[in-house]
């Protein structure tokens, strides 16, 4: 969609709804900067969510062909 078409369109709404417009547009942009921000994990931020089960050490001829 061109600059063109969505000025037009905006230039047709009634001055209340070109507010509405502006509003939305402002949470669009807030919404695009919000997003590129990287959120680091902290080290040990997930500790105690991650179990191992007893036998994570065994070969595993014993773990897949037990007799």
């Amino acid at each position: 969609m061109s600059s063109l078409s969505l000025y037009t369109k905006l230039e047709a709404l009634p001055k209340n709804l070109k507010q509405e417009v502006s509003d939305f547009i402002d949470f669009l942009v807030e919404k695009s900067y919000t997003k590129k921000e990287k959120i680091v994990p902290q080290f040990g931020s997930a500790k105690g969510k991650v179990k191992m089960s007893a036998d994570f050490d065994a070969p595993l001829e014993l773990i897949c062909n037990p007799s």
